[in-house]
């Protein structure tokens, strides 16, 4: 017997990720999973050479464990209970990542132009990864989360600063596709 397997529905995993930020909330915890960087920078040792790093981390081991179940849960959905690597998109979307140059658009997840072993001879693509994570990262620390901790966590907790930072997340990604990159690519 073949089982097709289905994303959660929202009835299910809507109210199990507000369980979860009740949870945080009541014991006085965030999430933010930028913050695990920091974590485990100052566990290393980042803490002799950066204030930013100077921190009690052992205080936010609970965090690492989460880091490490998004990790571990991505392994297990997309290995195991993923029916299939196809992406669900419009004709005219997939037609569009053509002309761009992504000839694997509606039929997996993950770019191979961007994510195949193939960018590590790339000059153009690692520049871009490059210059993104560094990006990423700087617009995390800018924001004072990501965007998991702030839409999550921030929202959830009604904070105004959280709320225009997702606002500016949106803007930005809204930015980045339709305008920046179609140069890019």
């Amino acid at each position: 017997m073949d089982v097709i397997l289905q994303p959660w529905p929202w009835y299910v995993s809507g109210p199990l990720i507000a369980l979860t930020m009740a949870l945080l909330i009541l014991t006085g915890r965030r999430f933010g999973m930028s913050s695990n960087l920091r974590t485990l920078c100052s566990a290393a040792g980042a803490g002799r050479i950066a204030e930013f790093f100077r921190f009690d981390w052992r205080a936010q081991r609970w965090n690492l464990i989460v880091a490490l179940g998004v990790l571990l849960g991505g392994f297990i959905a997309q290995n195991f209970l993923s029916p299939n690597d196809a992406v669900a998109i419009s004709e005219q979307t997939i037609a569009k990542l053509k002309v761009l140059g992504f000839n694997d658009g509606g039929i997996n997840y993950m770019p191979e132009k961007l994510f195949g072993l193939t960018v590590f001879s790339d000059v153009k693509t690692m520049v871009i990864l490059i210059v993104g994570g560094f990006l990423v990262g700087f617009g995390a620390r800018y924001a004072g989360g990501c965007t998991s901790g702030h839409a999550i966590s921030g929202l959830s907790n009604l904070q105004l600063p959280s709320l225009i930072a997702v606002i500016g997340f949106f803007a930005g990604g809204l930015l980045m596709v339709h305008l920046l990159f179609p140069l890019i690519f």
